[in-house]
């Protein structure tokens, strides 16, 4: 009802406007349209536009309207009293499924969500009690579940008699600028169920058109009274948003909805609304559900990278773009931007070198197309930092691994391998630069301070290298170390600002060093007398090179006691000294190393532990889901040797397992998309059976030998896999 109309209503809609339009051109007002305030029109089929554009913050009052089209504003009318309880309604439902008969439950729901006024009379707490702060809602959340919970089961002429309710109240409470009362009942009704279904789509996006409009001050009451539903129905309803942006773009029955062009508004309104619960989500830690409930994955079958480039040339202005919220943009498909992103970077890139060199009347070389790194495996990191240091207005371009004195081609293999070599002796503790904290099995920064920062840059480019070539790294760093890389996410222009500084806690710290963080949460928690008990200061103490050295976290800190009302400050400077101070000019380095390859505005669609992701993959292997993945040639799944090699894969410790991805891919991570995005392939050996199974990495293809029994397989297998450095050419 709420898309059609009556031709005379609709006629005189549009004299009442033309008259206000022509009375404000007479007196010469030339202010930017105005939310104008339409008289109530309760029984008519063609309502008024229910709001401007999804991203308006504010829309005009009556003040803005000339002096003699204003009207004397009615007092707010008195909500009505209701007094049902939910032992009332339960009994009113046990009754009518008794007897047949619904009619006092029909009554209650026609009743209750009717107008905002009867929704806040039977779900508020107390209706003389205003509840104005973003601390509590009001709102009886046990009532308006079990009201729910029992809609979906009564008849379809009660079901219906909510629907027309709720399009009454949103006609209704148009006019006027909104109340708490009127943000409690838009609480109530993204919560009903009725949603789900698609029929009820057109009083559903007009719900969130609603709800998307109005002012940052409303949205910000909304986000808090959010994040205190029940993590059950907080999920639902994030799901049910989900499911309308995703049938509105993949309609299952086109004809279920109207035409695209003439609700441009549904998805834009949606999405602005789970922006809200993504922001109540982040609120509260830990979060109510996982951030990746958030994600989307029909949009990873739309142009991703249109919605991008709309991105970047339109930014967050008036052009809507999934990628101005990019919490619904599933790590997959930020994976896809970011690929696309790095190979339009490193056409670019070579273009431009190609250009240059035949400008210059000089032989175009293939090699110029490509970063060329020629290591030895004997002089394996001071090799690779010498080459990326002399090779940096290369480092945008193809990565391209040679070995000396090894014949193998890099088609993506030996620059796999050179990655997992260098990165396991960067970070070996002989080397200096990181620190392994056995308790929490992750690096950090050294502390130690000296005069060149320059190998910390080298590594920050090697990660970005990693990134930009799609490579997964075997990296253990803290989640604290990307929300650092992350701050701010594009390098500012400003040389002199700060940069990988971000606001740390002690959750972090425990992430890192378990067993100090512990200790200053004993400390906090501590009863007794801290002064007279601890006897510390503001001042903290490190070992280097042999030699205690004391640093002060505030002025004169070593003149200042810590004591139970300061406590709580010395935690929070002692955690940032740790974590961002005393490691400044080291991950300064690292950070500007690693944006050298990476800058690119895809970062800002990312979260910490997303990059993470890229950067690392994931370290849980899943054999079977391999197995279902594999493409074979020359074998079948079903032939002896195939059913062999996976009794005998999946029996394997992990540590065979990750062995045998290295061998066969040239790293153990599995990438993004999991097993599958590996394009794992088992090819048939026409070789003696007394040969060892062959890798093709760059391929991710392992070539099998039609061994005659699992035991043989097995004894083969393990020796190749447990000797598998080196590259040679068939």
């Amino acid at each position: 009802g709420l898309e059609e109309g009556a031709k005379n209503q609709f006629s005189t809609f549009s004299n009442f406007i033309t008259t206000i339009n022509q009375k404000k051109e007479d007196i010469g007002n030339r202010n930017s349209p105005t939310q104008l305030v339409i008289p109530n029109i309760k029984n008519g089929r063609d309502p008024p536009a229910l709001c401007l554009d999804v991203r308006q913050k504010q829309r005009m009052s009556m003040d803005s309207l000339p002096q003699e089209l204003k009207a004397p504003i009615p007092p707010e009318p008195s909500p009505p009293i209701r007094t049902k309880t939910v032992k009332d309604f339960q009994d009113d439902m046990e009754k009518s499924k008794a007897s047949g008969d619904w009619k006092a439950v029909h009554n209650f729901y026609s009743t209750t969500f009717d107008s905002f006024l009867e929704i806040n009379a039977a779900f508020k707490k107390d209706t003389n009690s205003p509840f104005n702060t973003i601390e509590d809602s009001g709102i009886d959340a046990k009532f308006v579940n079990v009201v729910y919970d029992a809609l979906l089961n009564t008849p379809q002429d009660v079901q219906k008699s909510v629907l027309k309710g709720i399009i009454n109240g949103l006609l209704q409470e148009w006019t006027g600028p909104r109340t708490k009362d009127d943000l409690r009942a838009y609480c109530i009704l993204l919560q009903n169920p009725q949603f789900s279904n698609t029929s009820t789509y057109v009083i559903y996006a007009h719900l969130l058109r609603q709800i998307a409009a109005l002012t940052e001050a409303d949205h910000h009451f909304l986000v808090h009274w959010s994040k205190k539903i029940s993590q059950k129905r907080f999920k639902q309803v994030v799901d049910r948003l989900l499911q309308f942006i995703s049938l509105r773009l993949f309609p299952a029955k086109p004809e279920e909805f109207p035409p695209m062009v003439k609700c441009t508004w549904w998805i834009p309104s949606a999405t602005k609304v789970l922006a809200l619960f993504n922001a109540a989500n982040s609120l509260i830690s830990p979060p109510i559900i996982s951030y990746t409930d958030f994600y989307n994955s029909t949009l990873d079958h739309i142009d991703l990278m249109e919605e991008y480039h709309n991105w970047q040339c339109y930014g967050n202005s008036h052009r809507f773009s999934f990628c101005q919220y990019p919490f619904i943009i599933s790590i997959a498909a930020k994976k896809v931007i970011i690929q696309r992103d790095s190979e339009q970077q490193m056409i670019s890139i070579a273009r431009q070198s190609l250009v240059d060199k035949v400008s210059r009347r000089q032989k175009p070389d293939m090699n110029m197309l490509f970063l060329n790194v020629k290591v030895r495996r004997t002089h394996l990191v001071s090799d690779s930092l010498d080459e990326l240091a002399r090779k940096k207005a290369d480092l945008k371009k193809k990565l391209k691994v040679t070995f000396v004195g090894e014949a193998g081609l890099d088609m993506g293999g030996l620059t796999k391998e050179w990655f997992l070599l260098l990165i396991r002796q960067i970070f070996h503790p002989d080397y200096g630069m990181f620190t392994y904290h056995k308790d929490s099995q992750c690096h950090w920064f050294s502390s130690f301070k000296c005069d060149n920062y320059s190998e910390f840059r080298l590594v920050g480019a090697l990660m970005g290298l990693a990134v930009y070539n799609s490579i997964t790294l075997d990296i253990r760093f803290p989640p604290c170390c990307y929300k650092k890389l992350l701050s701010p996410p594009i390098v500012p222009c400003d040389h002199n600002a700060l940069v990988g500084i971000c606001g740390v806690t002690l959750d972090d710290l425990f992430q890192i060093m378990p067993e100090l963080a512990h200790g200053l949460s004993e400390l906090l928690s501590y009863e007794g007398n801290v002064e007279e008990d601890f006897y510390s200061t503001f001042q903290v103490f490190q070992e280097e090179f042999g030699v205690i050295k004391s640093y002060n976290l505030k002025p004169n800190g070593d003149k200042i006691p810590v004591t139970n009302r300061n406590r709580k400050e010395y935690v929070q400077l002692y955690v940032d000294f740790l974590l961002n101070r005393s490691i400044y000019k080291q991950f300064a380095a690292f950070y500007y190393g690693f944006h050298s390859v990476c800058a690119s505005y895809a970062l800002l669609l990312l979260r910490p532990e997303e990059v993470e992701i890229l950067v690392c993959g994931s370290p849980e292997l899943d054999m079977s889901a391999l197995q279902r993945s594999t493409q074979y040639e020359g074998y079948q799944k079903t032939d002896p040797t195939i059913r062999y090699f996976w009794d005998v894969v999946l029996g394997f410790s992990l540590d065979l397992q990750k062995k045998l991805l290295h061998f066969a891919t040239g790293s153990d991570r599995v990438p993004v998309g999991g097993m599958a995005d590996l394009n794992f392939k088992i090819s048939r050996s026409e070789t003696s059976t007394n040969w060892l199974p062959v890798a093709h990495t760059c391929f991710n293809q392992l070539c099998l030998p039609p061994y005659k029994n699992k035991k043989e397989l097995r004894q083969k297998l393990i020796i190749g896999i447990s000797n598998a450095e080196g590259f040679g050419l068939e």
